[in-house]
């Protein structure tokens, strides 16, 4: 059936600093004769939540997707069972995306979207055939402001019992309105949809100055479930927060947007990131906010007594995306668990739907972010069908230049400030990780045309000298500001450029695309030809910036002829010995330097970086106490203690301490290499990914010199084993044809 056109509303009016308006419910009774099966069909500009005879059949949470409905106007679809005579359809609206006072800072209240929210629905039944239209009945909900950053505030004493219902009188309820149709596509939602994963309980409750703080011992993303007998008008308000400071609840790391468009509105600072539930008094009450969602590991609750401090007054509801899990890693090593638990725990927190910063402050998709961690998320989770509907949404929002916005979705905001290569590669990252782990070519060959127009937009973009320097480089270097970076802008843009094109070239070959990827390959070698003139001191084998992130992403990608390699890497050893032994780069250089390190067979040292315990380091933020990973290595918490970004260590221990290197060249889904790399610091290692054909597992154990190696592979699995890091088999072999079993590896004399 094709989707209606006919899209209705409650009112035209919509959120302003001035007025807050009702999050809208809406009606329909209809009747049939018999009990029968039925499919609905529900998009919405905003967010819904849908049900019939008063049974709740919502996906999960903000269905049915965060999108620029300029773009993307997404729907759901749901079969339901009707009873034989009178049914009634129900759906409640929040502002979702179409009117985010929270994202004005992103200049959202001046996207042509903006308006109250409206949906689109129609069901089928037979012959019956419903669709939204003005004889639906609304009626205000008690939710009276709600917005997916800040908040919401639900007013129990405006409840309309029942009003989803068949037996509720609507008789007092106005006709909804017709509403513009939107401008964007009209698509199913492919995407996972948002579920509560976990319900977590307070593990300590502390009165406070101002309420009594609940902590929940993890650092996660999703809502709280608030059960209450309370009195008539009580105003429960729910702070969250992620950080403590003097075991008081501190939320100046998250304050943000400080000033939302340049306009202070009533929930600023002190109650952003707040649920307020206003009690009816009649009984006991559970409220469980709708439209929003936050990031924290603590709550703190003003407006009840102490008797009401109760370990039931709140649950921590955990949500995220429902990725299926397909990967994990294991040792007996404390710090690297708490490493890899923390960038689990950060990567499900920002995945709503798609990657997004931070769950707490921002919220939104910015493409680098998305990038830099998309391997890393694929060897832990299934995501390929939440990244290709995010795609979708990155092609639609490139410009007709061929340039890609900061953040994705966006009302327009990104393209002045906020990307560049650096940022735009996310076009060919992650549908290349996803072809390369998942073998899927939809997604190349829904990214395609945006391939060649990005291509051709990075040859307007080319200075004199055939280099680039446009965009945001190697951000949170560390140990300075966001933009403070040691590696030179036309450093990292003309490397990102050369590693898109590479990564297209190997894609369009994917789908027989061959002219294409010669154009591709031409524009990765005039960069390259570009960058060695230009860039590289040939005397001395340094990059321009003579910086950790220069040299390595120099060396990584490809930049240095093979002879030219050695001498280039061991001035990268210079530089981290300059440092003492620790990381000194941004993001960019991060993402790269531990693989690179073990590349040259320096995996100890690698190890060392990531796991010592002194700033800066990864360790120094598990010997902290903190679960999650920050955005930036900073001496005290940082702007946000809930980013993923910095978590590709987790890649590194799957492909390098456990040694699975799936699919190394990029073409067989059937090949896989086991090359564990046995440390001196690390007793053990293990992991698995579960591919297109079955489970891989590596796991090693050591004792004095002695390592066993355990290997299991599907059956159609070909590759090879080959320890690394000076081990061999024990009859002296370097490299045997992988084959699942139990080998002895010793020390290589």
């Amino acid at each position: 059936m094709n989707f209606p056109k006919n899209f209705i509303k409650a009112t035209n009016e919509f959120n302003t600093p001035e007025k807050f308006v009702a999050a809208p419910y809406f009606r329909k009774v209809f009747t049939v004769n018999t009990a029968a099966e039925a499919q609905i069909k529900i998009a919405a500009c905003g967010f819904y939540k849908l049900f019939i005879n008063g049974k709740d059949f919502t996906k999960g949470a903000l269905a049915p997707y965060i999108s620029n409905p300029d773009d993307i106007v997404y729907y759901d679809e749901y079969t339901v069972n009707l009873t034989a005579g009178e049914n009634v359809i129900g759906v409640m609206l929040g502002n979702g995306f179409v009117n985010n006072p929270a994202g004005w800072v992103w200049e959202y209240d001046k996207a042509k979207y903006r308006s109250a929210p409206h949906f689109a629905l129609q069901l089928i039944c037979g012959d019956l055939v419903i669709n939204a239209d003005e004889s639906f009945k609304t009626a205000p909900s008690p939710i009276v402001f709600d917005d997916y950053r800040y908040g919401e505030v639900f007013d129990a004493r405006n409840c309309l019992d029942g009003w989803n219902t068949v037996s509720f009188d609507d008789s007092a309820w106005q006709n909804a309105l017709p509403a513009q149709m939107p401008r964007g596509e009209v698509r199913l939602c492919e995407a996972e949809p948002i579920t509560v994963q976990k319900e977590l309980k307070p593990v300590s409750i502390t009165k406070a100055d101002d309420g009594y703080l609940y902590d929940f011992g993890e650092n996660c993303a999703g809502v709280c479930r608030l059960n209450i007998k309370g009195e008539k008008g009580q105003r429960i308000e729910l702070r969250h927060g992620e950080l403590l400071i003097d075991g008081k609840m501190d939320i100046e790391n998250i304050w943000f947007p400080r000033n939302a468009g340049g306009i202070h509105w009533d929930f600023d600072k002190k109650h952003i990131h707040n649920d307020i539930y206003i009690c009816n008094g009649e009984g006991s009450e559970t409220y469980i906010p709708s439209f929003t969602y936050h990031g924290f590991q603590y709550v703190l609750v003003s407006g009840i007594t102490d008797i009401q401090a109760t370990p039931e007054l709140l649950t921590y509801l955990v949500m995220n995306s429902n990725l299926k899990p397909c990967g994990s890693f294991t040792t007996s090593n404390k710090t690297l668990t708490a490493l890899y638990d923390a960038t689990v725990r950060s990567d499900l927190a920002n995945f709503y739907y798609f990657v997004t910063d931070c769950p707490q402050r921002e919220k939104n998709g910015w493409t680098a972010d998305t990038a830099l961690s998309a391997e890393q998320i694929l060897l832990k989770f299934d995501a390929t069908n939440s990244f290709k509907e995010w795609m979708r949404n990155v092609c639609k929002a490139q410009n007709t230049a061929g340039a890609l916005p900061g953040i994705v979705p966006t009302g327009g905001w990104g393209f002045s400030w906020g990307n560049g290569p650096a940022w735009d590669c996310v076009l060919a990252v992650v549908p290349y990780f996803c072809y390369k782990y998942r073998g899927d070519k939809q997604i190349i060959h829904e990214c395609a045309p945006s391939f060649i127009k990005y291509l051709h937009y990075l040859t307007t973009r080319t200075d004199p000298n055939g280099l680039l320097a446009i965009g945001l480089g190697d951000w949170c270097q560390i140990g300075s500001r966001y933009e403070d970076v040691k590696a030179p802008l036309v450093v990292t843009d003309t490397i990102m450029a050369i590693d898109i094109a590479t990564k297209m070239a190997v894609m369009f070959d994917a789908i027989n695309m061959t002219a294409q990827a010669e154009f591709a390959r031409t524009i990765a070698k005039q960069y390259r030809d570009a960058f060695r003139k230009n860039l590289i001191n040939f005397d001395t084998m340094m990059v321009e910036g003579n910086c950790q992130s220069s040299q390595a992403m120099a060396i990584y990608y490809g930049l240095f002829d093979e002879k030219e390699r050695p001498q280039a890497f061991d001035n990268l050893l210079q530089l981290i010995d300059n440092a003492d032994g620790h990381l000194d780069t941004g993001v960019l250089g991060a993402r790269i330097i531990f693989h690179l390190l073990s590349d040259f067979g320096c995996s100890n040292l690698a190890l060392n970086m990531i796991a010592r315990p002194d700033f800066p380091s990864y360790g120094y933020i598990i010997e902290l106490g903190f679960n999650t990973l920050w955005e930036k290595f900073t001496r005290e918490p940082c702007d946000s203690i809930n980013h993923h970004f910095w978590g590709d260590i987790t890649a590194w221990f799957v492909k390098a301490l456990a040694g699975i290197d799936y699919n190394p060249d990029t073409t067989n889904l059937t090949r896989v290499d086991i090359k564990p790399h046995i440390v001196e610091n690390l007793n053990d290692a293990a992991a698995f990914y579960d591919s297109n054909f079955g489970r891989i597992e590596s796991s090693w154990t050591k004792k004095d010199d002695k390592v066993t190696l355990s290997v299991k592979v599907p059956s159609e699995m070909t590759g090879c084993i080959s320890p690394q890091n000076g081990y061999a088999f024990a009859d002296g072999q370097t490299q045997k044809p992988l084959q699942s079993g139990e080998y002895t590896l010793i020390k290589n004399k």
